[in-house]
């Protein structure tokens, strides 16, 4: 689980335990351990998160077995994000978890950090500097009937657009540092993009995950916008359940999803620690993803 030679020796966790970098197979359980948490990943999320930066992945090992996970993964050096904060159920409370979380942030200290928590443990990542942004709702639901549409102007992507879909978050600030990597990885998957005058105008992308398909970036200038791409990504995606994650701050994303009869069914915090990153969520009708922003 934990990459041999890629053991590290901590300043002050004074536990004993034995902190390292994940390897594949651990990035892979970790995503399994969020999958048992109730947080639906996709099939192939290890896959795509580990190809930004492979060693965002961090384990807590207890008598040689793995006990507890985080990510943080970083875009350089002025942003990262954090993840994939669990412990085992069985050895939680025992300060295993903490010593991790104090080891990511010693040895990734990205100039921001940003994350999606539970609303409930606020006050703990407000600790160790972390400050409240927005709340950020998923909502989920059956697949609307007769919504699924094309559009002469939607042009499917593939991996070989990751640049220009990066150059496009960038110019319109729609995530805080250029994420080519991952998105070289991530557009593996349907996705279409809004075209004006040969000129990605907003994007989409639908994963299928254990549990029906979750449409995430879904990014665009306005909610007709955000609607058409929506439209085209669901002609993709089978019948079944569908989600979408909205930043709070965005009432017409919030308002899409309701439209939708996609039912709001849990809030996590969007904090940072660091300066906030100035992201026009105006036009984020649908977060990325909750661990990796």
């Amino acid at each position: 689980m934990i990459q041999r030679d890629a053991h590290l020796k901590i300043s002050g966790d004074g536990m004993g335990d034995d902190i390292g970098l994940l390897d594949m197979e651990g990035i892979r359980t970790a995503v399994e351990w969020a999958r048992r948490e109730g947080w639906n990943p996709g099939l192939r999320d290890a896959e795509a998160f580990a190809a930004q930066d492979p060693a965002g992945f961090l384990g807590l090992t207890v008598d040689g077995e793995l006990a507890a996970t985080i990510s943080l993964v970083n875009y350089g050096p002025s942003f990262g994000f954090l993840g994939f904060y669990i412990c085992r159920p069985d050895l939680r409370g025992k300060g295993h978890g903490l010593a991790l979380w104090n080891a990511a942030l010693e040895l990734k200290p990205a100039h921001t950090i940003g994350l999606d928590g539970v609303t409930a443990q606020q006050d703990n990542y407000r600790k160790t500097g972390f400050v409240l942004a927005h709340a950020s709702v998923r909502h989920g639901g059956l697949k609307p009937n007769g919504y699924a549409q094309n559009d002469r102007r939607l042009s499917a992507l593939s991996a070989a657009d990751a640049a220009a879909v990066d150059r496009f978050e960038q110019r319109h600030r729609l995530f805080p540092a250029s994420r080519l990597r991952f998105l070289a990885d991530w557009l593996h998957h349907d996705a279409v993009a809004l075209m004006r005058d040969g000129e990605i105008t907003g994007y989409g992308v639908a994963r299928p995950t254990h549990d029906g398909w979750k449409i995430g970036p879904l990014f665009a200038r306005d909610v007709g916008d955000a609607e058409t791409i929506l439209r085209g990504l669901l002609t993709r995606v089978p019948d079944g359940l569908i989600f979408l994650d909205t930043p709070g701050t965005n009432r017409a994303a919030v308002d899409l999803a309701l439209s939708l009869r996609l039912q709001p069914m849990f809030e996590t915090a969007r904090m940072y620690r660091g300066p906030a990153p100035e992201i026009d969520t105006a036009k984020v009708f649908g977060i990325t993803s909750f661990e990796l922003g």
